[in-house]
């Protein structure tokens, strides 16, 4: 497991908490389990204060090839919506992991199984949860030339956006 907690630190706040779990040369599992994202918040916060913070939301999942074999096999980085047309071609139930809080699915293509993790609705409804449990300042997005429609409804409906003129952050 890869604890990948990127900080880019811009003036006197911390401009996205970035947590990856799933990545490529990793086994399968969630891009950001809902857990161990709120382990990190939770250390965080007993260094930094929570307006300082905004955390990072992955905007992407992953495809791997299995068996996974450490060291050898590699995850193809896909689009969320990506990640839902290959589940509709491929005839694959999308599951929800009740621990991670991230949907996941298998399906098999020229004798090979693949696993997908990735980020729906669902998943980014948790993470935006802990924005406003914590009273963190934000959110920023890796990936955020992926389009995914839900994502952005979501965050309208979730939250009151607004652009701070004094912010050039981007």
């Amino acid at each position: 497991m890869l604890i990948f907690p990127w900080i880019s630190i811009q003036g006197c706040r911390i401009n996205n908490l970035w947590l990856r779990w799933g990545y490529t040369y990793g086994p399968p599992m969630a891009v950001a389990p809902i857990h161990k994202v709120r382990e990190v918040v939770e250390y965080a916060l007993t260094r930094i204060p929570a307006e300082k913070i905004n955390l990072g939301i992955p905007n992407y999942g992953y495809d791997w090839p299995l068996p996974f074999e450490k060291g050898v096999t590699a995850a193809r980085t896909i689009s969320n919506t990506e990640a839902i047309e290959i589940a509709i071609a491929n005839d694959a139930a999308i599951e929800f992991d009740p621990v991670s809080m991230s949907p996941h699915f298998t399906y098999e293509k020229d004798g090979i199984m693949h696993e997908v993790w990735f980020e729906d609705v669902r998943s980014l409804k948790e993470k935006f949860a802990l924005i406003e449990e914590y009273h963190l300042r934000g959110a920023g997005y890796w990936q955020i030339m992926n389009l995914f429609r839900a994502n952005w409804l979501l965050l309208s409906d979730t939250f009151y956006i607004t652009k701070n003129p004094n912010d050039f952050t981007l």
